[in-house]
Formats: C-alpha cells, sequence, structure tokens
C-alpha cells in the first residue's frame, strides 16, 4: 500500500508507515516520482511471488510460513499480517539466530531507497510480535538483542 498524504512531518509518516503503508509519498509529489514508487512496490511483489512459487512452506515448529500463499499459520490459525509484516517476518525466519540492526532489516525488508525513520522497524516488530507470539511481552520467536538488533529463534 503506498499512502499519498499533504501531511510530512516526521511523526507523521512513522504513524502511516507503523499502520501497515509499504511506502509514504507526501504532497506535493511529481508524477514520475509517484510512478517509480509504484513501479518498486509492483517489483517488491514480484520478487517475492517469483521466489516463492518454487518454495515450499517454512514449517517451524508451530509457525508455518506458507511463502506462495503469503500466509502464516499459528499453532492452527492463520494470522492476518501486511505485506511488510509478512516481508519481515520471513526475512528474519530464512535467517534464523542471525542478528539484524534495524538499519539492516529496512535496507533488506523496506528497501534501500527507504527514507523513514529506524524507529518504523521496532513498531513493526512489535505489531508482529502481538501476532505470532504467545505473549508478546516475553518473545520468544523474535527476540531482542540489546544494543544490537534482532534475531529469530524459530519456536520448539
Amino acid at each position: 500500500m503506498l499512502m499519498l498524504t499533504a501531511k510530512s512531518t516526521d511523526l507523521d509518516r512513522v504513524v502511516g508507515l507503523e499502520l501497515g503503508a509499504d511506502d509514504y509519498l507526501t504532497k506535493p509529489f511529481s508524477l514520475r516520482e509517484l510512478q517509480a514508487r509504484v513501479r518498486a512496490l509492483f517489483r517488491r511483489r514480484q520478487a517475492l511471488a517469483d521466489a516463492s512459487v518454487a518454495e515450499a512452506p517454512l514449517v517451524l515448529g508451530s509457525l508455518v510460513i506458507d511463502v506462495g500463499g503469503q500466509r502464516v499459520v499459528v499453532d492452527g490459525d492463520e494470522v492476518r499480517l501486511t505485506g511488510r509484516e509478512f516481508e519481515l517476518l520471513l526475512h528474519l525466519a530464512r535467517h534464523p539466530g542471525q542478528v539484524f540492526t534495524r538499519d539492516q532489516l529496512l535496507d533488506r525488508v523496506w528497501g534501500a531507497g527507504f527514507d523513514g525513520l529506524a524507529h518504523t522497524v521496532n513498531s513493526h516488530i512489535n505489531r508482529l510480535r502481538t501476532k505470532i507470539e504467545r505473549e508478546a511481552s516475553d518473545p520468544k520467536i523474535i527476540q531482542t538483542v540489546w544494543g544490537r538488533g534482532y534475531k529469530f529463534v524459530p519456536p520448539t
């Protein structure tokens, strides 16, 4: 989802992205920039779809990530994720135990051209935890490595 708005403060951008927008563009904007951002969104979606066509679901204990169907199941129940939440979870799950800084996650999940705040990662991680963790206040799957970043620990 691309959010088009006249609200241009950092807080407005962060709120828009935290609400699930994949990109945020403020008025006034050029038609060329809008077209480029829409093409980038389509490229990301297509790349994910292409990569997932032949990929088997990731079964990680009670967590199943169906890459082709872009679905997540936790303890047998399907969990609704935004596109960005899905991409973030998939990236982390493909690299279990590896610690990623917020900047690395921004670069690898949001793309190198993302001009938002690193805090966006924190917000997405927090929302993701509420959806996939048994206790979001005591996360076991997406863990914070203090002073460094986040890592994925497959559920048992």
